[in-house]
């Protein structure tokens, strides 16, 4: 087994997700190798979606295309044929020899090599419902529907997950609760079963629930179990983001492991691996 797979423990599988496409310290977001890579693995991969002009979708984090491109602008002002010529930049801003992906593109892609049968491709999208267009959701619609089976939509905006969800609806599906404050908002009340009642209800064809990791650490703190609580629900729980694998992380990652969080998602899978081990 390739590392940064995932760790099992008691016969608990924890998947180890490559946070936008990297498979250990140092790599670029987003590249075509290491997405490939870790379909053709049997790795779980995340790549997060922003909308470029004329209908679509780049596979990008920011808004702007100016930290992590060699582009300017906003990437919704882009168009596809501009951000076909841009590269991605490494960690110092140099320019990198890895080029901007499409959604469109990364699926044709999926289409012509063999992904093990355990590798998942999480879409997330960083757009919300007002944002998006209709050429954006028929773009979407054309671009996954041949590879459905080997992706899984997520968001923090339900009412835009369902919008895609609507004209592709045997799309596997996720939904993040915690954006637009949620997280603050239930330190303070600490309504955790209203927390989890509200999560179920938002998406409730959601195979994934995707959960800071303070937060169920936090819950944990104060006597409420978020991890049980979605399992008695039949969802799995992916725990986000653990950003180095050292010391300092690693007693966030044991009890995260303890709770029996289905995934972890992580800038260094390989390296978060090593220092489990």
């Amino acid at each position: 087994m390739p590392e940064g797979i995932f760790i099992e423990r008691a016969g608990f599988r924890t998947w180890l997700k490559w946070h936008r496409g990297r498979r250990q310290q140092g790599d670029i977001p987003f590249t075509r190798n290491r997405i490939l890579q870790g379909m053709q693995d049997g790795a779980s991969v995340e790549i997060d979606l922003v909308c470029h002009a004329g209908g679509g979708f780049a596979v990008l984090h920011d808004e702007t295309l100016d930290r992590d491109t060699t582009g300017t602008g906003p990437v919704r002002d882009a168009s596809a044929d501009y951000l076909r010529s841009l590269s991605l930049r490494d960690a110092n801003g140099n320019a990198s020899p890895h080029p901007v992906l499409l959604l469109d593109d990364l699926c044709h892609l999926l289409q012509d090599v063999h992904c093990n049968h355990d590798a998942i491709l999480q879409l997330d999208l960083k757009e919300t419902a007002a944002s998006l267009s209709a050429a954006d959701i028929a773009a979407f619609a054309e671009a996954v529907a041949p590879v459905t089976d080997r992706v899984i939509l997520s968001g923090g905006d339900a009412v835009a997950v369902e919008q895609l969800l609507a004209v592709v609806p045997d799309l596997k599906v996720g939904y993040d609760p915690c954006h637009d404050g949620a997280v603050e908002r239930l330190m303070e009340s600490r309504d955790f079963s209203g927390f989890v009642a509200g999560a179920l209800a938002a998406v409730p064809k959601a195979g994934m629930i995707y959960l800071e990791a303070r937060l169920v650490l936090f819950a944990q703190d104060h006597g409420y179990d978020l991890v049980n609580a979605f399992h008695q629900a039949g969802k799995p729980i992916d725990a986000y983001t653990i950003r180095r694998a050292d010391a300092d992380s690693l007693p966030m990652v044991e009890r995260l492991l303890a709770l029996k969080c289905d995934q972890i998602t992580t800038d260094d899978p390989v390296g978060l691996e090593r220092l489990l081990a």
